[in-house]
């Protein structure tokens, strides 16, 4: 078979020049962003300096590299599989031309693997590619027509395969080996890497895990009257509180602050009525829902409070939104956080502001007493277990011939921090039992 040097080296060169065109359109079509093929449309359009004819080439070269970037997948597989048909062409010419000046087979067999190499490395994969990370939109505008032609010509062999939907494990393998890489690089904040870590673990975590539990949820008694709830809002600062009935696992809803007021604002006298009868319907979660799929029920539901019950049904605790964005950002705090106090601090007549989690004998120590209390470790605990519920501002108790009040709380979960302390009347000193109406918070 007698075949011209100079055509096979012409088919060569041309296959050779489409692989390298068709390897720069797949770099360019993933490195593109549908943001800058937008201004570079939205510049061609309002060009007004060049001919109507060669504006509206532009547009359409426009128009044609957006339409690639719908799907780049798509895109980079019909490249692809021309490019490669391409380069085997371009190798298979250059072979023929080769054996026509060596007489050797292995002389033939060699000195194509090399130009094979030589010509994949540098005229397909590393200059043109080059090119097409480095300047994507001008790349796509310079070749959007080409491009568009091979697209449509392999689309009835790709469209298969780029229409089946991916699996599911190894795309999310592959976006948490992304994760990693991106984790590893020191270019990225060590905040912004934190967060893309956060973001992989969500699915991972369960609402118990970021839930308030039962023992420090502030309730509310269904009977209990508006004007007591809306004490109840402005001591513990929140929002949202839930109304129970006989105990804590018969939930029967969640008040809201808005509505109380509401109520209150329109019926001056309606301070009397039962928080029950403005209670709204609560959202129940099982304790092992992951928290992304929390979000998104929540989100569904339009409701920023959860309840969370255990595999027995009882309350174990509750989840607001917040609780899962900190598991992204961070715990979150506002204009009234303050820095917990780390040690006692004498305020005279002698009274002391302490930390709420100050041990239990180290509180004694203090004013040389003996708090002997096996149920609670700190000073916080011993105010809760006195009160019955969970300490407040303002929350009073005497225990062990001392005096515990409720200064601050911090915190989005607003957590008592800081307790005012000091000695009991000595008339009192043994008197370990509050009244009811000083153990009310509210």
């Amino acid at each position: 078979m007698n075949v011209p040097d100079p055509l096979l080296a012409l088919v060569a060169l041309v296959c050779l020049a489409l692989a390298g065109m068709l390897s720069a359109g797949e770099a360019a079509v993933l490195r593109v962003t549908r943001a800058s093929l937008a201004d570079a449309r939205a510049e061609a359009e309002a060009d007004d300096d060049r001919p109507e004819q060669a504006r509206v080439a532009r547009v359409r070269r426009v128009r044609r590299a957006q339409a690639l970037a719908v799907d780049p997948t798509a895109a980079v597989a019909s490249f692809a599989l021309v490019r490669v048909f391409a380069q085997t062409v371009a190798l298979a010419a250059a072979t023929l031309l080769l054996a026509d000046w060596f007489d050797e087979w292995w002389r033939v067999l060699a000195a194509a693997a090399v130009v094979g190499l030589v010509a994949g490395i540098v005229f397909v994969r590393l200059s043109p590619r080059a090119l097409g990370f480095r300047s994507p939109v001008r790349v796509l505008l310079s070749l959007a027509g080409p491009l568009t032609a091979v697209h449509r010509l392999a689309a009835w062999l790709t469209r298969r395969s780029a229409a089946r939907a991916p699996d599911a494990t190894a795309s999310e393998e592959e976006l948490r080996a992304m994760a990693d890489r991106v984790r590893e690089n020191e270019a990225i904040e060590a905040e912004d890497r934190e967060l893309i870590r956060s973001v992989f673990e969500l699915g991972g975590t369960l609402a118990r895990e970021v839930m308030v539990p039962r023992t420090d949820m502030v309730t509310a008694d269904a009977a209990t009257p508006l004007r007591k709830v809306m004490r109840l809002f402005l001591k513990s600062g929140y929002s949202r509180v839930p109304v129970v009935g006989a105990s804590v696992d018969d939930l029967l809803g969640v008040a809201y602050l808005k509505d109380v007021a509401r109520v209150l604002e329109n019926d001056p006298d309606a301070g009397d009525r039962p928080v029950s009868e403005v209670a709204r319907p609560p959202v129940f979660v099982p304790e092992s829902k992951p928290v992304d799929d929390l979000l998104r029920q929540m989100q569904a539901s339009r409701s920023h409070i959860a309840i969370v019950v255990d595999e027995y049904g009882g309350t174990a605790g509750l989840v607001t939104v917040e609780d899962v964005i900190e598991e992204l950002v961070g715990e979150l705090t506002d204009e009234h956080d303050v820095v917990q106090v780390a040690e006692p601090e004498a305020l005279g007549d002698g009274t002391f502001r302490v930390p709420a989690r100050m041990p239990v004998d180290e509180l004694g120590e203090l004013f040389d007493l003996r708090l002997d209390d096996d149920d609670v470790d700190t000073a916080g605990g011993l105010l809760a277990k006195a009160i019955g519920k969970v300490p407040l501002v303002g929350s009073t108790a005497d225990v062990g011939g001392l005096r515990l009040v409720g200064e601050r709380v911090e915190g989005r979960r607003k957590q008592l921090a800081t307790i005012l302390v000091s000695r009991t009347a000595t008339e009192a000193a043994d008197d370990a039992v509050v009244p009811p109406d000083q153990r009310e918070h509210a």
